[in-house]
């Protein structure tokens, strides 16, 4: 009877963990998204290839992905404002449309072979500032969209989806790039935003409204004291940032993992990112909700994040390409963990006028970091090797975790207590 009653608890968990798709606002925007994620991620993944091919340069992988997330850093202190203040759905209806443009621009340089290195670095940096607009508008509209009764269920979905893509999007841009070319999939990509667009017209939300006199800086100073005040606030990002620095920041070089060590091609470099995308997807499918139903939250982004150093250790000492896909599908099952669940315990303890601005700090303190950590990791593998810098890696990551768990007052007793919105 205990096990039968534990079986039940456990279903209508996971049946509570896809309770808002009753909501047919979000259930549309989360569709759209979707097919939106899936381009992303096949534009992403050729793109990195292409980098590559112009290039073979570690450091121009970095610099790249450095000029795609620096806005993220010079951004926050207005982009949360901004979307706070103004109509988030316009936001997002003018930062996809921009997106759009700039797929297409890119898939005709890379179709007519006028494609140059310098091209995809003002090409990531537009790119860059576009996103740092929609990122805190995007998280903050899904919670429009849910309601803050089930917006860390809203905000999985939308990672689920998310994973979806990231497993289908890279594999089949592995498959592109070596049958028709890394055009195409700058031109689906371009494609996939006329869905989101149509979803967004489609939707109705409901934004709190603001007062829209107080400045960019004085919010950000405000929330800055927020955030400074909660301590457990404070441990989410930096167990965010430890993971971005030294775990994310890997897969920038994984092209070279693919050639200089497994002696791939691009397909092997779409099944490495494949086989990212199918631990996250995993981890956000079933880790996920299970760790929605704990309260030990800093139990389980500590275990998470030694977990991730650990494989990524493996596959620094791996010469082997399933050795080295399943090194990269354990790591991927910890970092949904980390960011997902500090992205959502993040908003429901925000205040609902600031919460766009804290996740534009969460995001100016975690992928923000990407510029310094690309650039690191890019010089230094050309440096030290590609997989002793992901060596040096892993171990920093397993150590700034442990230290985090050990020594950090509060953090291995903390259990969350919602905060309650009205």
């Amino acid at each position: 009877m205990i096990n039968t009653n534990r079986f039940s608890s456990i279903l209508r968990m996971y049946a509570g963990s896809f309770a808002p798709l009753k909501n047919r606002n979000l259930r549309i925007y989360l569709g759209g998204q979707a097919v939106s994620l899936l381009g992303t991620w096949m534009q992403s993944t050729a793109q990195s290839w292409v980098v590559w091919e112009l290039t073979q340069s570690e450091s121009s992988l970095g610099i790249v992905v450095m000029l795609n997330s620096l806005p993220l850093l010079l951004m926050a202190p207005w982009a949360g404002s901004i979307a706070d203040r103004f109509n988030r759905r316009m936001i997002l209806l003018v930062t996809q449309s921009i997106a759009m443009l700039l797929a297409f621009s890119l898939a005709l340089l890379i179709q007519t072979h006028l494609v140059q290195i310098w091209h995809i670095y003002i090409f990531a940096f537009i790119l860059g500032t576009i996103n740092a607009l929609d990122f805190p508008a995007q998280q903050a509209f899904i919670g429009d969209l849910s309601g803050m009764s089930q917006v860390r269920q809203a905000i999985t979905l939308n990672i689920m989806g998310l994973q979806v893509a990231r497993m289908l999007g890279p594999a089949i841009a592995g498959i592109l790039l070596k049958l028709v070319g890394s055009a195409a999939a700058f031109w689906i990509n371009g494609f996939s935003f006329m869905v989101v667009l149509l979803s967004i017209f489609m939707v109705r939300s409901h934004q709190q409204e603001i007062n829209k006199l107080n400045g960019g800086r004085g919010q950000f100073r405000d929330t800055v004291g927020y955030i400074r005040a909660q301590p457990r606030m404070i441990d989410l990002m930096v167990f965010a940032a430890l993971v971005t620095f030294f775990g994310l920041s890997i897969m920038n070089i994984l092209p070279s993992v693919a050639d200089h060590v497994l002696n791939g091609d691009s397909q092997t470099f779409g099944l490495l990112f494949g086989a990212s995308g199918a631990g996250a997807l995993i981890s956000t499918l079933i880790l996920l909700p299970l760790s929605q139903a704990s309260k030990r939250v800093g139990l389980i982004i500590s275990g998470a994040a030694v977990w991730m150093g650990t494989f990524y250790f493996l596959l620094s000492r791996s010469t082997w390409l399933p050795l080295s896909m399943m090194a990269i599908f354990f790591v991927s099952l910890g970092a949904p963990l980390v960011l997902t669940t500090g992205l959502g315990v993040m908003q429901l303890m925000a205040p609902s006028n600031m919460r766009a601005r804290i996740i534009s700090l969460f995001t100016m303190l975690t992928f923000g970091l990407q510029p310094l950590s690309s650039l690191f990791i890019g010089y230094t593998a050309e440096v030290l090797g590609t997989q002793t810098v992901i060596m040096i890696n892993s171990l920093c990551l397993v150590a700034g975790a442990l230290l985090m768990f050990f020594f950090r007052n509060g953090l291995r007793d903390w259990e969350l207590q919602p905060v309650e919105k009205h």
